[in-house]
C-alpha cells in the first residue's frame, strides 16, 4: 500500500508542476534540498543538527542501524553513522535532537496498530565529527499506558529534555509524555496528555515554545506551555509531497523543513505561521502563514492552497491505503 500511496502523491505533484517551479539550487544552508544517496529511499525522520549548521539527520522506515548526516547545501550525506548495542530495529519513524546535545531515534512504528506489546527509542551523543562511524547507543524499552498502537512522531523537548510520541490513526491519535527522565534498565511508560490529528512526524521549536504536528495533507503549529499543547494550533502551509514523512524546524527556528519518501526526494522549506519566534500567534487564532521560502509549498495550510485536484488524489491514496490495511487486520 505504501507504493500505492507513492505513486498517487507522484501523480498529484504532476497535477501541480504548473503551479509551482523548480527551485534553483543554492549554496546556502537550511533552504530546498534534495536527499542524494541512494541509500537514502525512505525518509522517514528529519532533525536538524545542533553541532553542525546546516546537516540534516536523517534515516530510512527500515530495519538498518544507520543514520545519515546531510549537508543541505549540496544534499550530499556526510555521514554515515552505525548504532552499535541495540537490536535489530524493527520500524524506525522518527528522529530528534535533545537539550544534551543527544539523538534520539524512534524505533515506534507498529502498523497493525498493537502488534508490539513494546518498542523503542535509541540515544547516542551527536558526534563531534562528521564522518562515517560507528557509534554506541543506548536502547530504552516503551509501552503504552493505554495499551499498544502506530506512531511516527517523536519529539525531544529542548529545554526540559522530556520524550514524547504522537500515536497515528485515522480517527485520530494520541500526544504521550515518556517519565521525566528515561530509564535504560526497566520499562518507560507514556502516558496520554493530548488528542492529536493523524501525524506522520513532529518536532519543536528550539525555544520550546511551539509544537509543530504534520500529517500528509497538513500541518499545525501548536503553542506550547506546560507540557501540554495550548489551543487549536495555526495551519501551516504544507508543500505537496509524494509521501510526506517528516518535519523539523531550522537550528535558529526560523523556518519549517518538510521531507518525504523516495528516491532523491526533496526536502522544502517553508515560513512557520508564528513567524519563526519573532512573533507568535495567540492559540486557536486564525492566521495567513507567512511567505514560504520555497516556490514550491502551497500556501492555505488546512485547504492546501485550495488545489482541489491534487488534494482529490492525495485524499484518494490515503483512502486507499485506510481501506488496504483495515482488509489486512480482518484475513
Amino acid at each position: 500500500m505504501r507504493s500505492a500511496l507513492c505513486a498517487l502523491g507522484t501523480a498529484a505533484a504532476l497535477v501541480l508542476l504548473p503551479a509551482a517551479h523548480a527551485r534553483a539550487e543554492g549554496q546556502d544552508p537550511d533552504r530546498d534540498f534534495a536527499l542524494r544517496d541512494a541509500r537514502i529511499t525512505e525518509s522517514s525522520g528529519l532533525a536538524a543538527s545542533r553541532a553542525h549548521p546546516g546537516i540534516y539527520w536523517t534515516h530510512n522506515d527500515q530495519d538498518a542501524p544507520l543514520i545519515y548526516g546531510v549537508d543541505s547545501r549540496t544534499g550530499e550525506t556526510v555521514a554515515t553513522l552505525t548504532m552499535q548495542g541495540v537490536g535489530t530495529p524493527r520500524d524506525m519513524e522518527a528522529i530528534s535532537v535533545g537539550p544534551d546535545g543527544d539523538i534520539y531515534v524512534g524505533d515506534i512504528g507498529d502498523n497493525l496498530d498493537g502488534s508490539w506489546d513494546h518498542v523503542w527509542i535509541y540515544r547516542f551523543p551527536e558526534p563531534k565529527v562528521l564522518k562515517d562511524q560507528k557509534v554506541a547507543a543506548e536502547q530504552y524499552v516503551v509501552k503504552y499506558a493505554d495499551g499498544a498502537r502506530n506512531a511516527e512522531a517523536l519529539m525531544v523537548h529542548p529545554k526540559t529534555g522530556r520524550v514524547y510520541i504522537a500515536s497515528k490513526n485515522e480517527d485520530g491519535g494520541g500526544l504521550y509524555a515518556g517519565p521525566e527522565r528515561l530509564s535504560s534498565s526497566g520499562t518507560n511508560v507514556f502516558r496520554r496528555v493530548g488528542e492529536v490529528p493523524w501525524v506522520t512526524d513532529g518536532a519543536f521549536s528550539p525555544d520550546g515554545g511551539r509544537l509543530v504536528l504534520r500529517g500528509y495533507f497538513a500541518a499545525q503549529e501548536y503553542a506550547w506551555k506546560d507540557g501540554r499543547i495550548e489551543g487549536e494550533g495555526t495551519a501551516v502551509g504544507v508543500p505537496f509531497q509524494g509521501q510526506a514523512e517528516s518535519v523539523t524546524y531550522t537550528a535558529d527556528g526560523s523556518a519549517l523543513m518538510f521531507g518525504s519518501e523516495g528516491k532523491n526526494s526533496r526536502v522544502l522549506r517553508v515560513e512557520p505561521p508564528s513567524g519563526g519566534g519573532r512573533e507568535t500567534k495567540p492559540p486557536g487564532a486564525s492566521a495567513t502563514p507567512g511567505a514560504s521560502a520555497s516556490p514550491s509549498a502551497a500556501p492555505g495550510g488546512g485547504e492546501q492552497g485550495n488545489v482541489t485536484v491534487g488534494f482529490l488524489v492525495l485524499a484518494g491514496a490515503t483512502l486507499l491505503v485506510v481501506a488496504g490495511k483495515r482488509l489486512v487486520r480482518r484475513r
